[in-house]
């Protein structure tokens, strides 16, 4: 007979403790302790090689940890892996699929190895296809597929069986403007009763559809919180900006320049302008710098495109967190004979 799990009480869908992955004298995920509560998506951010696969393979079951472990409904990965895995659905890097299937073959067989009765699988696989908006193409090889629909094939592959907790590397990798719209409209819809923990490069993803964001590097976690909380730690937070025809920048500029307490920042764009207003860390407030940058721009008769107060920037905090003590390129140098 075999073993009976039970699944412990926890608050917390997703709980990773203390995992490491050395790859011989390489150490790829360095201690990484978090936790995904249900109704939470987290955003899981690095520069490339930051370990954030590695990371999804070992939360999956799909790479054993060099120690430490992934609980999923508290269920420990590394110890009953099977019962982890019937609560997960997993949409790894490029989305693997056999080519000569078709998606609704594809589907099928996944309903299939998920153990899905009949009512069920039918229920199941009209709703991922749905969700995915496959119809158009179940019918035709996978092979013969846009790389937009073949990652829809997979994310559909990863949704069909109704998983607690859901893991995505990369989710909109490949696909337009509209079938990211599609597919961030699809996980915000999932979310509400799953843990979802999603990899992605796309800064505006994270804003889009996380409640939660961590920027990892070199295998180690360097910030966590909401992405607001996060955005908060740029440099541009609380900074005014006034995006103006570039004609008035030098008036604009001039107008603002005896503002005690301040710096000031230009980007030029062609005909346009922005000025990045920023007090000193014991100067105006920011609204109050807003209200006084408002006030010379009306006295100057400047209208400008646009006059916002900034709530930070997160590819601000991005760069500067994951850029820090990295060694130098190595450079090339052509030398004479």
């Amino acid at each position: 007979m075999g073993k009976i799990f039970v699944i412990p009480a926890t608050d917390s869908m997703i709980e990773i403790d203390r995992l490491v992955k050395k790859f011989g004298d390489f150490t790829a995920v360095n201690d990484l302790s978090f936790s995904v509560e249900s109704g939470q998506v987290m955003g899981f951010l690095g520069p490339n090689g930051a370990g954030k696969s590695t990371t999804m393979k070992m939360i999956t079951g799909f790479l054993r940890p060099t120690s430490g472990t992934a609980r999923i409904m508290g269920l420990d990965i590394c110890e009953a892996p099977l019962a982890a895995q019937t609560h997960l659905g997993y949409l790894p890097e490029g989305a693997p699929a056999w080519p000569d299937m078709t998606p609704r073959a594809f589907l099928e067989f996944i309903i299939r190895i998920r153990g899905l009765d009949k009512i069920a699988a039918r229920t199941a696989l009209g709703r991922a296809i749905d969700m995915t908006e496959l119809y158009g193409v179940l019918d035709q090889p996978i092979d013969t597929l846009s790389k937009g629909f073949r990652r829809r094939v997979g994310l559909a592959q990863a949704i069909v069986h109704d998983p607690d907790v859901l893991i995505m590397d990369e989710p909109t990798d490949g696909l337009d403007p509209n079938q990211k719209f599609q597919v961030r409209r699809a996980i915000e819809e999932m979310s509400e009763h799953k843990a979802i923990v999603i990899s992605t490069h796309i800064l505006e993803e994270v804003d889009a559809i996380c409640s939660q964001a961590m920027i990892i590097d070199r295998g180690e976690i360097v910030a966590e919180g909401t992405p607001s909380q996060l955005a908060a730690r740029s440099r541009y937070h609380g900074a005014v900006t006034l995006t103006l025809d570039t004609a008035l920048k030098t008036k604009a500029a001039e107008a603002l320049a005896d503002l005690a307490g301040i710096h000031m920042e230009v980007t030029t764009r062609g005909d346009e302008t922005s000025l990045h207003v920023f007090a000193a860390s014991d100067g105006l407030e920011p609204s109050a710098l807003l209200a006084q940058v408002r006030e010379r721009m009306s006295a100057q008769a400047i209208a400008p495109r646009a006059l916002a107060l900034e709530t930070g920037r997160l590819d601000d905090v991005f760069g500067e967190l994951t850029r820090k003590a990295r060694p130098p390129a190595p450079r090339y140098e052509e030398t004479s004979a």
